[in-house]
């Protein structure tokens, strides 16, 4: 259908929702601004992907795909589009020189661990939930959430195990793979409720982080 985005008076704009996936672009945003990054100051337009706004014209030019969230960025010339979550971190980290290490190795390492959130993280948790809270009853076939719940638990592994003598992923700096990662897991056993089931009181370091 036709409709248009709103633009604000900022040089970024940002549409979104507050599921996981939105909520990292927004804690990138508002810890570049406590950064005194002013540069990053932002408009943020609600998206209702339950009335389907995210298949409008308008949001379809920036992000092809349908998916919050999706950033323009208005500060030079021409509008910029990005979309995707992740490659919005890591456009908005180069874009200030912030939240991304600058040794390449370090930098290619943090990348790494930003796809980990993208490519297991994200995908796992976001179908543990869907089975766990929305779907799991209207199943007699429970093996799908079985093997969910039990790659998430092993991802939860890896990460308690990266998280050990770590005060963050990638050890004390932060970077946008906290920031990736970490509103998944609160999302995992806040909204979908699944922290019994994945038995995350075993995950000591990772809750130390989320806290």
């Amino acid at each position: 259908h036709e409709q248009a985005l709103p633009v604000g008076k900022h040089p970024l704009q940002l549409y979104s929702l507050g599921t996981p996936n939105g909520v990292k672009v927004t804690v990138m945003l508002e810890e570049l601004l406590a950064a005194g990054h002013t540069g990053a100051e932002y408009d943020a337009w609600l998206i209702r992907i339950h009335e389907g706004a995210q298949f409008g014209s308008g949001f379809v030019e920036v992000n092809p795909n349908s998916k919050i969230p999706a950033l323009m960025d208005r500060s030079g010339p021409e509008p910029i589009r990005v979309f995707e979550s992740g490659a919005i971190l890591m456009y908005l980290a180069e874009k200030f020189g912030a939240f991304l290490p600058a040794d390449p190795a370090r930098r290619m390492e943090t990348i790494q661990w930003l796809f980990f959130q993208m490519a297991a993280i994200g995908p796992m948790f976001g179908q543990l939930g869907f089975f766990h809270k929305f779907a799991g009853k209207d199943y007699d076939d429970k093996r799908p959430r079985e093997r969910y719940v039990a790659e998430a638990k092993r991802l939860l592994g890896v990460l308690e195990q990266r998280l050990a003598n770590r005060q963050w992923v990638m050890g004390d700096a932060y970077t946008i793979a906290d920031i990736a990662i970490f509103p998944w897991v609160r999302n995992l056993v806040g909204f979908y409720g699944a922290g019994d089931l994945v038995g995350f009181d075993k995950f000591k370091n990772v809750q130390r982080v989320l806290k």
